[in-house]
């Protein structure tokens, strides 16, 4: 996929139950075609009592978003932005808004 959205960076949802919101991106999944959104899309999933959660019962979690629903917000201008590329001289690519041109990082 090479350089899509990435951990840490802050999305805008664009369409479904939560368009409008802004979230920080936990973890992509697959090869980035699915995004894990901090405390967007929750659903309830019943757990057996485990390791991890001893009690068991209804845990909420994030539900997985499809990154064709979210746009990168632009930490310079604050705008929901594609993400474009720029090869520097030493061969290195690197993620640039579309907006106000600035390196995304």
């Amino acid at each position: 996929m090479g350089l899509g959205i990435k951990k840490n960076d802050t999305v805008l949802v664009m369409t479904g139950d939560e368009k409008g919101k802004k979230g920080r991106v936990i973890a992509v999944q697959g090869d980035g075609g699915k995004l894990l959104v901090e405390r967007l899309n929750m659903i309830k999933k019943h757990m057996k009592p485990n390791k991890k959660y001893t009690q068991g019962g209804i845990i909420e979690k994030e539900a997985p978003l499809h990154r064709s629903n979210v746009m990168l917000l632009c930490p310079k201008c604050d705008k929901p932005t594609r993400i474009g590329h720029t090869v520097l001289e030493n061969g290195r690519k690197i993620r640039t808004c579309r907006k106000c041109r600035e390196v995304i990082e």
